[in-house]
């Protein structure tokens, strides 16, 4: 016996039939979510990488329960966050395989769900990832790439900041400039956020610190000084810590650099270790902003005993570091031979 079509009313209940998340769930899966990407700047790397694991391990369960499409794209797009979060702290902590893959996955994410911010931001790790290694040539491609992906995104300001440090280390000082005063001009056409201090969102307080290195690179000193005294002010807390102590690291850089142009090797030197005992650190960022102060210094005072008091300091320091990402690839190799987890995280 043929059976009956199914009619349209019982064929829109089987189609809407799927189980939904409590509405509650979701948004408290987006506060953690900002929250986290809130703490970037200050928490400790292991503590925040971990917490960030394992909310993306608790994103995989509810992904493989019954969900709305809009729950499931909602729960993608905050995966997609956590896992541009983990690529920034893997790639702080040395774990560069592993800041790749989280990179990539975001990317993924970003395509999947029609997300262009997070494609943007993943854009702008590669920029990120390729500025600090050295690999300068590629910076404004990535830039670009992410500016194509999210025009109206205040994430086109820090793409630009990255092309305009790329090209002030290559030495077009004029291509700074006119990089620099169209982010400002970018910058003004967003209004401030509501969670400024969100890793992933641009207000204009970050401009001093995207302006300074940019500034400190083409020997713009009084700029430059000017911009790392405003980057310690907004950074200090009632207590006296910083609240963004890689921010503040690269600010003491930025002012011993120029201190030591003007031949104060003591006030250089105070700047130095004051920056060199910051807990939270970006190991890549570290070792290239060193490396270019202490270039800056065997230039100017090639034979000078004075010097020592900045240079042993940096290169006490970058052993440190070189031991640190050693130790990260040992760790990285034992989580290899585990096996990867939920998108690629463990």
């Amino acid at each position: 016996m043929a059976r009956e079509p199914m009619n349209v009313a019982d064929l829109g209940e089987q189609l809407t039939a799927f189980r939904r998340l409590d509405g509650a769930t979701v948004e408290q899966l987006h506060i953690a979510t900002e929250e986290m990407c809130c703490e970037y700047a200050w928490r400790d790397a292991t503590a925040l990488l971990s917490d960030a694991r394992a909310q993306l391990r608790y994103i995989c369960t509810l992904l493989d329960g019954p969900c709305t499409l809009r729950e499931h794209r909602e729960l993608l797009v905050q995966a997609g966050w956590l896992m541009l979060l983990a690529g920034c702290i893997e790639y702080d902590t040395g774990q560069y395989r592993h800041a790749g893959r989280s990179r990539r996955a975001a990317f993924q994410i970003g395509e999947e769900t029609g997300h262009g911010e997070i494609i943007a931001w993943s854009f702008e790790l590669s920029s990120w990832f390729a500025l600090t290694q050295g690999n300068l040539q590629s910076v404004t491609p990535y830039a670009e790439a992410g500016m194509k992906a999210a025009p109206n995104s205040s994430v086109v300001v820090q793409l630009s900041a990255q092309a305009a440090k790329a090209a002030a280390r290559m030495g077009r000082r004029d291509d700074v400039h006119q990089i620099l005063d169209e982010g400002y001009r970018l910058l003004g056409r967003h209004d401030r956020p509501h969670r400024p201090e969100n890793h992933f969102v641009i207000d204009p307080q970050k401009w001093d610190f995207y302006a300074m290195d940019c500034y400190r690179l083409v020997r713009d000193d009084k700029h430059a000084a000017g911009h790392a005294r405003e980057v310690l002010r907004i950074s200090r807390r009632p207590d006296g810590t910083d609240s963004s102590p890689m921010r503040a690291t690269e600010a003491r850089l930025t002012l011993a650099m120029v201190s030591a142009r003007q031949g104060e090797l003591d006030v250089a030197a105070e700047w130095t270790t004051a920056a060199l005992g910051a807990q939270r650190k970006s190991i890549d960022q570290l070792m290239m902003l060193t490396a270019e102060l202490e270039q800056e210094v065997h230039r100017l005072f090639p034979n000078d005993p004075a010097a020592r008091a900045i240079t042993e300091p940096i290169e006490q320091a970058k052993a440190e570091l070189r031991g640190r990402v050693a130790d990260e690839r040992q760790l990285a190799m034992g989580r290899d031979a585990r096996g990867p987890g939920m998108w690629e995280v463990e």
